[in-house]
Parts: C-alpha cells; sequence; structure tokens
C-alpha cells in the first residue's frame, strides 16, 4: 500500500478515493457503520474515522492544523469588522430610503425614469439620505434622483454586480467619502437593513422594492422574514413599497397567493408586511400618509413621466 496524502482531507467514499491507496482486500471491509483500522504499519501516520453517512475523514497525525494547512479561519473576524464598519458609515450619513433593483436596466428604459423621478420626489418629501447598492441600473437612477433633489446619498458597493463583465472597487462619479465597497455580502446586508431601522419617530425612512432579478429577489424576501420577525420595525415600524411598474410583479404576487391555498403562508400576513403600489403617485401618497406629511406639501413633479393610472412611461 502506498499513501497518497498526509496533510487533513475530507472525501465521500468514491469520490475521493485519490486521496490514498489501499489494497483491494482492506477496501473491501469499508462499511459506514464500522470503524476502520489501518494495519499496525500505518497507526502511527492516519487516523480513520468513518461515519455513519459515509464521509471519510483523513488526519495527518504529522500536523494539528486546518486544511492544506491552515490552523484557523481568519473570514469570521473580518466579517464582524466590516460590518461594524458599515455601522459606522450608516451613522455618519444618516439613514434614510432604501432602494432595491435591477443592476441591468438601462438609462432608457421606461422603469430606470420612473425610479429616477421616485427617488427625486421622495428624498424632496422626506429630506433624508437615499441609499442604494451604489451599483448600476436602477441603483444608479436612485442615485440620480436623489442628487437633482439635491439631498445625500449613501451607498454599500459590492465588486462587481450582476450583468457586469469587470468588477471595481470604484464607484464612475460618486466621491469616495458617499460609499462603501463591502467585500462581503453578509456585511453589505446589515449595512443596507441598518439604513433604514428607526430608533426615533423623527427618523422617516422606507424601503423601495424596484424591478429586479435574483438579488433584488433575495434582498425582497430576507427584508420581508426580518419585518416578520420584528427584527426590523420593533420600535418603529418602516414602510416598505413593492413598485409593481407594468405589473412587473404580478406572478410574484400570485405565487404568494398560491403559498396562501397550500398553507405555507398565513392568509393575509404577506399583505400585512408591505404595501404594493403601481405607480410613483401610489407610492408618494402612501409614503406621505405614513408620515403625516401635508396636503399643501404633497407637491409632486412626476406628471411629465408617468401615466398615473398604471405606472407606464409617456
Amino acid at each position: 500500500m502506498m499513501l497518497v496524502g498526509t496533510k487533513i482531507a475530507h472525501g465521500t467514499i468514491g469520490s475521493r478515493r485519490q486521496l490514498f491507496l489501499l489494497p483491494s482486500a482492506t477496501r473491501s471491509q469499508f462499511n459506514p457503520i464500522i470503524s476502520i483500522k489501518p494495519p499496525p504499519l500505518f497507526q502511527s501516520q492516519l487516523q480513520l474515522q468513518l461515519s455513519v453517512n459515509q464521509t471519510l475523514t483523513v488526519v495527518s497525525a504529522l500536523g494539528g492544523g486546518g486544511i492544506d494547512g491552515e490552523t484557523e479561519r481568519s473570514s469570521p473576524l473580518e466579517v464582524k469588522q466590516e460590518i461594524q464598519r458599515c455601522y459606522q458609515f450608516v451613522h455618519r450619513l444618516g439613514r434614510g430610503a432604501l432602494y432595491l433593483g435591477s443592476s441591468r436596466v438601462k438609462p432608457d428604459h421606461p422603469h430606470y425614469l420612473l425610479t429616477l423621478e421616485l427617488s427625486r420626489e421622495v428624498a424632496k418629501m422626506l429630506d433624508c439620505t437615499t441609499w442604494t447598492g451604489a451599483g448600476p441600473g436602477l441603483m444608479d437612477a436612485a442615485i440620480k434622483g436623489a442628487l437633482q433633489a439635491k439631498k445625500p446619498v449613501g451607498g454599500f458597493k459590492i465588486g462587481k454586480e450582476a450583468g457586469e463583465w469587470t468588477s471595481s472597487n470604484f464607484h464612475p462619479y460618486l466621491p469616495p467619502e458617499t460609499y462603501f465597497t463591502c467585500r462581503f455580502f453578509s456585511a453589505r446586508k446589515h449595512g443596507l437593513v441598518d439604513a433604514i431601522v428607526r430608533n426615533d419617530p423623527s427618523e422617516r425612512t422606507a424601503i423601495v422594492a424596484l424591478p429586479g432579478g435574483i438579488g433584488t429577489v433575495d434582498e425582497i424576501f430576507e427584508i420581508l422574514a426580518l419585518i416578520q420577525l420584528e427584527r426590523i420595525g420593533s420600535k418603529f415600524p418602516v414602510p416598505f413599497l413593492l413598485l409593481n411598474y407594468d405589473g412587473y410583479y404580478t406572478k410574484l404576487l400570485e405565487f404568494l397567493d398560491v403559498c396562501e391555498q397550500w398553507g405555507t403562508v398565513a392568509r393575509g400576513e404577506v399583505d400585512s408586511l408591505w404595501t404594493i403600489c403601481n405607480s410613483n403617485f401610489e407610492a408618494l401618497e402612501y409614503l406621505a400618509k405614513f408620515y403625516g406629511i401635508s396636503e399643501c406639501r404633497r407637491n409632486y413633479d412626476i406628471e411629465k413621466y408617468v401615466n398615473q393610472g398604471t405606472g407606464s412611461y409617456i
């Protein structure tokens, strides 16, 4: 018999046999319900333990480190430190309205123009920071809308967004003090959520979910779960708006209705967590009523872009 590896390694029988070679007589003894005792010649080199799920662990007697010599994973501490930096960043720029949406939508698309005007009007009405993932597409539209309103913006950027060919830690036009580039997705999510948590009744925040793909839907459902479990809104409620431009999310809403029919979601449970808006006018009116903004201050500059009945660009 010839030993192939001496470091710690993990493998499943049949898929990782390349870790070691044993004579056929020894290999035939493999059984998930018994322990394997190597021949005396190799007892000082290997300790073999076969668990009931048929996972084989080969432990080197020559070293006490982790896989490939790694003694301790450093990422948990790095994630914690990055989350703390995200919290500090939110504290510096102030909480506000968070926009979730596709990074692939082009500037000439109707939903881009709708997002730009919505973020502009929300920023003026709530007088708050506009938060995004600092990426392209609808995130970029929300940023430009806030800048048109001359209100502050903040973003948690990730190295590479969906649809981009290259990765970059830098935003093409925002000053570096307005965004933070995250290495870890988990830290980025912590930062985005912290940007909308209300700890004081004077804080005006909101979550605005725009049309998007896998990443956007992931964020939508994660925030829904946090609201459901009162991790968001435990002190003061936070309005969550789903912008159903041109019926974009109709099929998703139908799926949630099916969940209710099957009993996997309680009836009326999802409806209590968010508000569906088919147009910018509906979204602005809901936020105005939520925060008690008087009608004399509801001067929305949206008529040149949106058909209020369908949410479509004219």
